[in-house]
């Protein structure tokens, strides 16, 4: 996810980007969080399965408010606990897609 995290920039025309079943991790998603928001295209993200803790949702939802276009995001089967839900929520209702 670091690696991919670097090539997400340049990718403007990108809309889904499904990283399911990865285990990237809180790093991983703070890494790839960095970038999305640069995916001025992105629709729909989908990282359910991915070790994803309540640190990696609150770098994601920091992320969120970038992402005007997106639509879908799923974070099923990760252990986000409840102060990740709480910045997920509240980034999703900044986010105006």
């Amino acid at each position: 996810a670091v690696s991919l995290s670097g090539v997400l920039g340049s990718c403007k025309a990108l809309a889904r980007l499904d990283l399911s079943f990865n285990m990237i991790g809180a790093e991983g998603i703070s890494a790839l969080a960095e970038m999305l928001g640069e995916c001025s295209a992105l629709t729909h993200l989908l990282l359910s399965k991915n070790a994803v803790d309540g640190n990696g949702a609150v770098a994601l939802a920091l992320m969120l408010g970038e992402c005007k276009t997106l639509a879908h995001l799923d974070l099923s089967e990760n252990d986000i606990g409840d102060a990740g839900a709480v910045a997920i929520a509240w980034a999703l209702g900044e986010c105006k897609a």
